[in-house]
């Protein structure tokens, strides 16, 4: 059996989080050392995108990934 020593990979955007959009939640990662919760669900409607962005901006986010089949627009505008 072959067995493979797993590296871990460089980190490139230390202040990066990732988002998973959805039709009717968003799913967003921070960095473990930024939140208690790093990650959070969001609904769509205005007052959780608001919310999604203020903590995004709370735990110092300065670059974000996204994964969308859609409905990215509402969340761009508020990010």
């Amino acid at each position: 059996m072959l067995v493979r020593k797993r590296e871990s990979l460089e980190i490139a955007y230390p202040s990066a989080a990732g988002i998973d959009i959805g039709s009717s939640s968003h799913y967003v990662a921070v960095p473990t050392d930024r939140a208690e919760n790093p990650v959070r669900e969001f609904k769509n409607f205005t007052a959780d995108l608001e919310e999604l962005a203020d903590w995004l901006k709370a735990c110092d986010i300065e670059v974000v990934a996204i994964e969308s089949s859609g409905y990215w627009i509402p969340v761009i505008n508020f990010t």
